[in-house]
């Protein structure tokens, strides 16, 4: 029995990891934590299977140790939300697998005990015929959701096939069917074969759900699904741990599916909406709007001008976004600030929320660079900060920076919170063109009196500008 004490010691160190990640000088050691919580964890799942091959299991341990370690090593930080994206789809896969698995091992010896009078068949509990489906409907769901946000964060289009009403009417349709089925599925008799038919339906019709959901939501809106479908994942496992009675599995699942909602809810805010109006009326990628690229009073710069800028500054405050991330630019930035600060200049990092295509985007990004902790604030602790800084530096960010949420009511930023970096001096804009960002909209930001345009990669930008700001 002491794997349910290794239980206990895992689902500790899940909370203290947990704990741990809320902070950004706590989060290393939050993940350490979580990670031997997981270890401990799989020892004492294969402890507790007493009847299974102890090769097998670990030779499955060795290969997904394999695989993790390379992504790891190899997955680059830009591809980082597709990674998470992914490993949210696998998740759900899982427990959709052990949802069916459990109905082939029941239906197995039903067969066998019809047979046989020596085999006996395994009592099911009402809770594991309930989890049954809702592992496999969420689980399936999960998967497709997942890859089908994992091609949008990568850039690529898919439409949806039905437009306005009828979507939700298709969706609700689905919802429906698959609700019924699963209603069939409990009522039918322990081990009968329609059980897998019935199984395999639902399993269909919820990826095809699945991916009929995801598809509407737009680009701007992509970290608050990423951060629903780490809940959506954390719920299957839990439904999964019912399944086969594994109290660890239930309170890690719980775990990932609280802590994915308040995340969501969290985002939802960053961006003032609400989850229904982003589950139901996402910024549509594939639009953009007709002025987008319409700028009369664009004023270009160049890195040896904002140099002179940098020289004459007493305050400066970097703004990063996903084009900070593409370009692979932030030990370049890292270098800018330090020789900055070896000038005497007050140097910060403005962190939005959304910045990026998933919470902690940019944080990451910087730690990976070694940027001090102290130096990265949020939105609500620097806004106020702008009106007294000399120069603000927008690495790559867009809709985030864009003053347009606070007047035009219609558009799709409407009311979201943003930087306020165009109450600074001179604002700074180092950007490849005037493309919009994810919600296809103008931002005005770029034809303000106080804004330079720097066209040009993040990263060649600011070598330029380190370079130039050496020989001053």
């Amino acid at each position: 029995m002491i794997y349910i004490y290794l239980y206990l010691l895992a689902t500790v160190l899940f909370v203290w990891g947990i704990k741990g990640l809320t902070g950004v000088r706590t989060a290393q050691r939050g993940n350490r934590m979580a990670a031997s919580g997981m270890l401990i964890a799989v020892v004492a799942a294969m402890l507790q299977a007493e009847a299974l091959p102890w090769w097998g299991l670990a030779a499955a341990l060795v290969i997904g140790a394999v695989i993790g370690m390379r992504l790891a090593i190899k997955v680059p930080m830009t591809a980082m939300p597709e990674l998470v994206a992914a490993f949210n789809g696998l998740g759900g896969a899982a427990s959709a697998f052990v949802g069916l698995s459990y109905l082939v091992y029941v239906i197995s010896q039903k067969a066998a005990e019809a047979s046989s009078t020596l085999v006996s068949t395994p009592d099911v509990s009402m809770s594991s015929a309930i989890t049954v489906p809702i592992s496999v409907i969420i689980g399936s769901a999960t998967l497709t959701g997942s890859f089908v946000a994992y091609l949008k964060l990568g850039g690529k289009k898919i439409v949806h096939p039905f437009k306005g009403a009828a979507r939700n009417t298709a969706h609700a349709a689905l919802g429906f069917l698959i609700l019924g089925l699963s209603l069939y599925l409990v009522m039918l008799a322990e081990g009968s074969t329609m059980q897998i038919t019935a199984a395999i339906a639902i399993t269909l019709l919820s990826g095809v759900l699945g991916v009929l959901l995801v598809i509407p939501i737009g680009g701007a809106d992509m970290p608050v699904v990423v951060a629903l479908l780490n809940s959506y994942s954390g719920l299957a496992a839990a439904a999964s741990g019912f399944v086969i009675n594994n109290l660890l599995l239930v309170v890690a699942g719980a775990l990932v599916g609280a802590s994915g909602l308040i995340l969501t809810k969290i985002m939802c805010k960053a961006m003032n909406r609400s989850l229904g109006n982003v589950l139901m009326g996402g910024i549509d990628d594939d639009s953009q709007a007709e002025d987008a690229r319409e700028y009369s009073n664009i004023k270009e710069s160049s890195a040896e001008e904002v140099a002179m800028l940098f020289d004459g500054a007493n305050s400066v405050i970097f703004v990063p976004g996903y084009g900070l991330a593409v370009a692979q630019a932030q030990h370049t930035v890292r270098e800018l600030a330090e020789e900055l600060e070896k000038r005497g200049v007050d140097v910060k990092y403005a962190i939005h929320p959304v910045a990026g295509r998933m919470p902690g985007h940019m944080n990451v990004l910087l730690a990976e660079a070694d940027v001090p902790y102290d130096k990265l604030y949020e939105l609500e602790k620097i806004n106020g900060d702008f009106q007294s800084t000399d120069v603000a530096v927008i690495l790559g960010a867009n809709d985030v920076v864009n003053p347009i949420a606070r007047e035009d009511s219609g558009s799709p930023i409407a009311g979201m919170p943003i930087l306020d970096v165009d109450y600074a001096q001179t604002v700074v804009v180092v950007k490849r063109s005037l493309s919009p960002g994810y919600a296809g909209i103008k931002n005005p930001l770029f034809e303000n009196d106080n804004t330079l345009m720097v066209f040009a990669d993040a990263k060649v930008a600011l070598q330029d500008m380190v370079k130039e700001v050496k020989e001053l």
